[in-house]
């Protein structure tokens, strides 16, 4: 937004409407107008410029608005946010420099989740509501591949059979589905297995994420979720698949709000080049489609990277409030970067931007807001607001008691092991020995309810301990039910709208 001259200013601690410090220099207060918070925003820099504090500062002025927030901690840093601050000297020096009345330590409503289950409360999806689109990105593909896994999800969806069997079978299905290879149902099935490998079978599962416990609120003030990624950064992949699932989700399944005068949750996705990297042009296309429409479901999008040029120019575009730390210029293309850097944001007459850029210190950065008619503020050279909440990761001990007293202590803890049609046609086969027919693999089996069972998607183990090919397999036999043949409506992305069925 356009600068103005100083307000009594507003810090996180108290329930307002007001608009929030987010910045200030000599001058100006630089304020973010919760009315086009959910214009969504951009938080770039190098390494060691001060981002993960930035979003630190903006999470408790979320929360203090009563906005839940879900951000992800890539390094572990951000859980202290759950407590109160203090004892840091350089927070302290900026309060006196900023000259912060009023500014008082507090910790933050705060649930952390964990994929893996260890850090936090478990993140699960079912491969239905993940996917063809999502999974296919998880798992790698090529674009033949990725093709091949969409027939087979068509296929699937169709008449309820096993990935081997449409491999085994894709014949019978080219005159109806088009060409399916073989090799690349085995491509598909490889996949599958580096994924077991590297712990993704355990995301899949239920009891399924409630998209609706990203939205809570404790005593006013909203919660903020913490998905701890440090395990998960390991496989990039899978770590943008997951945050692009989850929004995809609160897309799929929040109504449609229009204008609000705050948002309904604000979701920041750090390391988001890891989500444009290599990624197919559809993939692309659908992500700046989300990020456009999920604006009228009230949820603000923030991109946390190090150069605007990690995301592409039809996202960026739609990104409007900015804040840029320093980038370094070693190189041509450093400076390059640098220079495109500075060009994304409306020019200051009276700063040069571009060595703004490289000259600005740890928690400093050119920010520029959306005014109240949601045009771009002239960009502003000016401090970051430091954070009320404990700089630096809790003790293990602060986490237990965290998780144990979260809204969603217990919810997702148990795994919920439904008998799979993998299972059930197994107990038929051992019951067999009389000689009667064993049913063809891949045919459906009824259900305990006495209803049908779709089969395992993704094909049966063989000799081998439960992986990811069948933990998979139960999770799509458990999401789509009992009805056999039924059309699977898909949202945006491929994924199954309406949250678990």
């Amino acid at each position: 937004m356009t600068p103005v001259m100083r307000p009594p200013p507003q810090h996180p601690g108290t329930a307002m409407t007001e608009p929030m410090l987010i910045a200030r220099n000599a001058a100006t207060d630089l304020l973010l107008l919760p009315q086009m918070a959910n214009r969504h925003g951009l938080i770039t820099g190098a390494t060691g410029t001060g981002k993960t504090v930035t979003l630190q500062t903006l999470a408790e002025h979320f929360s203090s608005l009563g906005v839940p927030c879900f951000m992800s901690d890539v390094k572990g840093d951000l859980s202290g946010i759950s407590q109160p601050g203090g004892g840091n000297a350089k927070v302290t020096e900026r309060v006196e420099a900023l000259k912060l009345e009023g500014f008082a330590y507090q910790g933050y409503p705060v649930s952390l989740w964990d994929p893996f289950g260890v850090s936090g409360h478990p993140v699960r999806a079912t491969v239905s509501d993940m996917g063809p689109l999502l999974l296919g990105r998880m798992l790698d593909l090529n674009e033949t591949q990725s093709g091949v896994l969409n027939l087979v999800f068509k296929v699937a969806d169709d008449n309820g059979l096993l990935l081997a069997y449409v491999g085994e079978n894709a014949r019978q299905f080219t005159t109806d589905y088009g060409n399916v290879s073989p090799a690349s149902i085995g491509a598909i099935q490889r996949g599958l297995l580096t994924l077991e490998s590297q712990g993704g079978a355990q995301i899949f599962g239920e009891p399924m994420l409630n998209i609706a416990d990203l939205t809570q609120t404790d005593r006013g003030r909203g919660v903020i979720n913490i998905l701890s990624a440090d395990r998960l950064m390991q496989s990039p992949k899978m770590y943008a698949t997951l945050l692009l699932w989850l929004l995809a989700e609160l897309y799929e399944n929040l109504p449609e709000a229009g204008d609000l005068d705050k948002p309904k949750l604000v979701f920041f996705f750090d390391e988001a080049h890891l989500l444009f990297a290599d990624a197919p042009d559809a993939l692309v296309q659908k992500i700046e489609q989300v990020v456009r429409l999920i604006r009228s479901k009230g949820v603000g999008v923030y991109f946390v990277t190090q150069n605007p040029a990690d995301v592409p120019d039809k996202i960026l575009s739609q990104l409007g409030n900015r804040v840029q730390h320093a980038l370094r210029a070693f190189s041509a293309r450093d400076q390059k970067a640098v220079k495109a850097a500075a060009d994304t944001l409306r020019d200051n007459p009276n700063l040069n931007e571009a060595s703004a850029i490289t000259e600005l210190g740890v928690g400093e950065a050119l920010v520029s807001l959306l005014d109240e008619k949601g045009r771009p503020g002239v960009v502003e050279r000016a401090f970051i607001v430091p954070p009320q909440g404990q700089l630096g990761p809790i003790t293990a001990a602060q986490r237990q008691q965290l998780m144990q007293t979260s809204l969603v202590a217990g919810a997702y803890d148990k795994t919920v092991d439904r008998e799979s049609a993998h299972e059930i046609l197994k107990a038929r086969a051992e019951q067999a020995a009389d000689g009667a027919k064993k049913p063809p693999a891949g045919a459906a089996a009824p259900s305990a309810s006495g209803g049908g069972s779709m089969p395992d998607r993704f094909g049966e183990r063989s000799g081998r301990r439960e992986g990811a090919l069948e933990a998979m397999a139960k999770s799509a036999a458990r999401s789509i039910g009992s009805q056999i043949g039924r059309a699977l409506i898909r949202g945006i992305l491929g994924s199954l709208p309406g949250g678990r069925r």
